[in-house]
């Protein structure tokens, strides 16, 4: 029978180790979608741009519905880490893989209805609407591919070994970016050859995801039929997916409407807002650093039911969390004209970000604690909570933007977006203390 692990302690050390490397492999995710855009801009078709940029929406809004597979991974991963239970480290990994396939070829067979959804809800003229066709039809061929990345990427975190995440990150990114530029525009494959790019650097990340997780397993017996398809595991794993899936849609339709109703103020307005939402998506790739760093050592803590580790991981990842909010809203106050000059050209829609410019600083500072706390409850997976959390938060948001918008328009848009996001940190924070109690008092 397995032993617990030992009681290991949470330092300033440790939380970096996971930090700053998930940080650098998020940060290549921009860089791709730079190069991308670069190299279909390049075929000098503007509907080309558009089909792309309407087709990575539909993408962007797929592969978020499913990034559950790659959060829950990681912390069922670092409980089993925690507890030392080797053999459940291997399931777990297994599980994921199956769902991931599943949900990937499900994904393929809905391909069809997916894209009509897709193109019915942006509305776009004929020419961008067949670009996004030929860019949609190619790129979905990588569904289950990019499923199953999500679950080896959540287990290599769940180990800890943010180092390695780093690398399989870099292959992907990489790979696609050199082939984005070979296919598209060397061979002149167009907007198909950005298509054709990803879905090879997928299966090359696969692969090498798969050689790691078979390296790291190597000498370890077959795992068992019965215990991969444990139903009392198997309703775990689904309710914590599933609670995850809701929060990430939440999310998605927080920022959709938030868009939907700058639209409403006319174009210059929907402009600025979409200048200044970057603010906030920059910020958020360097706080996902530590918001994984406290899913990992969160979710190790529990399983190890180390109470002091735990609470050494809350207090020290909210601390660098609110540390870098802190840096990244001043930088944005002060530097945020320069940032908005470089984004936009247009003279107009200059003079309309700086307006809202103070709301898109606060972002970063006011949203800090959902990260962390997202990242604790993950590893944790106490996802019921984050579930009714987000709810409520999404109520609250739509509440203050029915009362403020017709008052201070786009300034009252901005608020209820702000109340959203810090009501989501404050009410988990609230409910922290409960299921601490609830969860180490059992040991």
């Amino acid at each position: 029978m397995e032993q617990p692990s030992r009681a290991f302690t949470v330092t300033h050390k440790s939380v970096f180790a996971i930090a700053v490397p998930t940080t650098l492999a998020y940060l290549s995710t921009p860089l791709l979608g730079l190069v991308d855009t670069g190299v279909v801009g390049r075929l000098g078709d503007p509907a080309f741009l558009g089909g792309l940029a309407v087709g990575a929406i539909i993408f962007d809004i797929i592969f978020t519905t499913f990034n559950f597979l790659r959060a829950s991974t990681t912390g069922l991963v670092a409980q089993a880490l925690g507890a030392g239970q080797t053999e459940e480290q291997r399931i777990v990994l297994v599980r994921s893989l199956l769902l991931s396939l599943v949900l990937g070829f499900g994904v393929l067979l809905l391909a069809p209805f997916i894209l009509n959804i897709g193109l019915w809800a942006m509305d776009a003229p004929d020419t961008v609407e067949q670009a996004t066709i030929a860019y949609f039809t190619i790129r979905i061929l990588a569904a289950p591919l990019t499923l199953i990345n999500y679950s080896v990427l959540g287990w290599i975190l769940g180990l800890g070994q943010a180092w390695l995440g780093l690398i399989l990150q870099l292959v992907l990114n990489g790979t696609n970016v050199v082939l984005s530029i070979a296919f598209g525009l060397y061979l002149g494959w167009g907007i198909e050859g950005v298509a054709w790019a990803t879905v090879f650097a997928e299966g090359l990340a696969v692969l090498v995801g798969l050689i790691i997780a078979w390296q790291r397993l190597s000498g370890a017996g077959p795992v068992s039929r019965r215990s991969i398809f444990d139903r009392a595991a198997l309703a775990k794993l689904v309710g914590v997916n599933f609670d995850i899936m809701i929060r990430s849609f939440c999310l998605l339709l927080a920022f959709a409407f938030f868009t939907a109703q700058g639209a409403k103020f006319g174009e210059v307005t929907l402009a600025a807002n979409a200048v200044l939402m970057n603010f906030f998506l920059i910020a958020g790739y360097f706080l996902d650093g530590f918001a994984t760093a406290a899913e990992q050592l969160a979710g190790r803590a529990v399983g190890a039911k180390h109470k002091s580790a735990f609470d050494s991981t809350v207090r020290l990842t909210l601390a660098w969390g609110f540390g870098l909010a802190i840096c990244a809203s001043a930088v944005f106050w002060f530097g945020g004209p320069l940032v908005i000059d470089l984004l936009t050209t247009n003279v107009v829609v200059r003079e309309e970000a700086r307006i809202y410019l103070i709301w898109a600083a606060l972002t970063a500072l006011i949203g800090v604690l959902a990260f962390q706390m997202d990242g604790v409850f993950i590893g944790a997976t106490w996802t019921s909570d984050m579930r009714n959390m987000m709810l409520l938060s999404l109520a609250a948001f739509w509440l203050t933007w029915w009362l403020a918008s017709p008052i201070w328009g786009n300034h009252g848009l901005w608020l209820s977006l702000e109340v959203f996001l810090g009501m989501r940190g404050l009410s988990l924070l609230a409910r922290l203390p409960v299921r601490s109690r609830q969860t180490f008092a059992r040991v």
